[in-house]
């Protein structure tokens, strides 16, 4: 059992001075270390109750700007998920993990393509 109050309001509507994660962020906010205020919560039939976790607003702190050293980390990681492990080639686009390599390696033979059959 929580001793957090909770707010039994329809889903998305948060009471005053509280907010989401998701609505700090659309603000420009973050909670800045703060810990959990409240919550809402909303029954679910078979499982436990859908919980959103909100922080107060006027306790939130700006959204940290992206340095240059994230901005570069972030495309590394961007590059790595395009590159194929197989042939080592940038494929364009993400690497569905289901296939692990790029479409033309999970596939050397048009005809074993799975849109042919």
């Amino acid at each position: 059992m929580s001793t957090l109050p909770a707010y039994p309001n329809p889903w998305r509507l948060a009471p005053d001075g509280l907010a989401t994660r998701r609505q700090l962020r659309a603000q420009g906010l973050r909670p800045g270390g703060r810990d959990v205020a409240a919550q809402l919560e909303r029954p679910r039939r078979r499982r436990g109750p859908l919980v959103a976790h909100l922080y107060r607003v006027d306790a939130a702190k700006p959204v940290r700007p992206m340095t240059p050293a994230k901005w570069a980390a972030l495309d590394r990681a961007n590059a790595a998920r395009r590159t194929c492990p197989a042939c080592r080639c940038d494929a364009g686009y993400v690497i569905p993990a289901a296939l692990g390599t790029c479409v033309p390696c999970a596939y050397p033979n048009p005809c074993d393509s799975p849109r042919s059959a």
